[in-house]
């Protein structure tokens, strides 16, 4: 992404000098004549650096005061220019919110290299120390800034999924590795023109032309889903999924890491605002996850109304399958206190959650039902918890089921995984 520079000078000649120094293909450079207008392309642009001349009407000092004021959130640089050299008026200056003061006539090559040397520690103070790349704010910045240009631009969200119960598995030092991993792999798909930055911990965000993004997207699933093998262990790719340890997450089965891509692009509607491009591109990336594998969505105005708005049914239907009456009763009551829909095994409702009680240990009944509704494109979604007597956590993980709770089993404990799922099941 071109770093922005906003000159706020009076004079015509000396601010398109300085105009010329500065501009490169990595850089842009707007002058404003005044604050009024400055502060309109501050709120749209978010400028990494800002020179203000004493040009302007108005004490300087009291200039980079309420520069300083109208942009604490985003605390771009601020480099003072003026035609005194007198220490006095260069601290005065700097007490109020400046980050440099240069005196004119200012001599040209020291004058490009501080502007540099601003820009280069402002960058590197928004890096994500993992990835080495840019901060959420800054990507955020990147998001602002693209809404105001005319340019055919796609904003691309990625995620990998499952990311921490891998960390939890195989340590942080492999999760690590995984992400550095995943962050080349991104690299090496981008050109120069294209911003790469990170939005948290598993999530990362591209800007490219609308053009290249489904290009993009195909090699990244086809990349990521070659090299995710590599990160785990032989008994884990033999059994095809990780058993997750720990006092909280134990029992449960966890699928492979896989990435999801949400695509928004310029041609799909005038966003008002950052906030609403951003939105937009959360609800097309959630749209796109499927739960074992990878996938990306990019948004089409031929698919979907102007405006449209997609909203998901919030499901939190469960299915009690125990044959014990008595704690059967007991489950459904309890969780119908905690607010949730207890259905009936004949209802044509698909649950959020079925429990599910996997029979005797001679019959293993509940085995051969759970993967029933695994194989069941109806169930696709809908979160498995097998409760059990007899204490094959494997056995019980390979039929289907995502938890393993041994019997007997703390009813705190069950409506814990009940909470958990409804909201995987809901993408909250």
């Amino acid at each position: 992404m071109q770093t922005v520079t906003l000159i706020i000078d009076k004079r015509r000649e000396l601010s398109v000098k300085y105009k010329k120094l500065l501009e490169n293909e990595y850089s842009s450079v707007i002058i404003s004549k005044n604050l009024i207008s400055a502060l309109k392309f501050i709120q749209d642009k978010e400028p990494d650096l800002i020179i203000v001349s004493d040009s302007v009407d108005g004490d300087l000092c009291g200039f980079c005061k309420k520069i300083r004021a109208l942009t604490y959130n985003m605390r771009p640089v601020i480099v003072a220019i003026s035609k005194s050299a007198e220490l006095e008026d260069k601290l005065n200056v700097l007490e109020s919110g400046a980050d440099d003061f240069i005196s004119e006539p200012v001599n040209s090559d020291e004058f490009v290299m501080r502007v540099k040397a601003h820009l280069r520690r402002e960058f590197e103070s928004s890096i994500d120390k993992l990835k080495h790349l840019p901060n959420q704010n800054y990507s955020m910045r990147a998001i602002k800034r693209i809404l105001s240009s005319d340019n055919n631009w796609a904003c691309m969200l990625i995620s990998i999924e499952n990311f921490e119960n891998y960390k939890e598995s195989y340590s942080k030092l492999a999760s690590d590795k995984l992400i550095q991993t995943y962050t080349a792999i991104i690299t090496s798909s981008l050109s120069e023109t294209d911003y790469l930055g990170s939005i948290s911990d598993n999530e990362f965000l591209i800007i490219t032309e609308e053009l290249k993004a489904e290009k993009i997207a195909n090699f990244l699933i086809f990349a990521f889903d070659m090299v995710a093998g590599k990160f785990y262990s032989e008994q884990d790719k033999e059994r095809g999924f990780m058993i997750m340890q720990g006092d909280s997450e134990a029992g449960r089965r966890s699928d492979f890491v896989h990435t999801t891509i949400g695509v928004v692009t310029a041609k799909t509607r005038k966003y008002k605002d950052n906030q609403e491009l951003v939105t937009d591109l959360i609800n097309i990336h959630n749209l796109a996850k499927l739960p074992d594998k990878s996938n990306y969505l990019i948004e089409r105005t031929k698919l979907s109304g102007e405006n449209s708005v997609y909203e998901k049914t919030y499901n939190n239907k469960i299915l009690i399958n125990e044959p014990d009456d008595a704690l059967s009763l007991l489950l459904s009551t309890i969780l119908k206190l905690q607010g949730y829909e207890i259905i009936h095994s004949d209802s044509d409702e698909v649950p959020a959650v079925i429990i599910i009680d996997s029979g005797s240990e001679d019959s293993e009944t509940g085995l051969s039902v759970c993967k029933n509704i695994k194989e069941n494109k109806k169930y696709k979604d809908t979160k498995l918890i097998m409760t059990s007597i007899f204490h094959d956590k494997e056995a019980i993980l390979k039929a289907g089921a995502d938890l393993y709770l041994p019997k007997p089993y703390e009813i705190d404990e069950l409506v814990r995984w009940v909470d958990i799922f409804i909201k995987e099941n809901n993408n909250l």
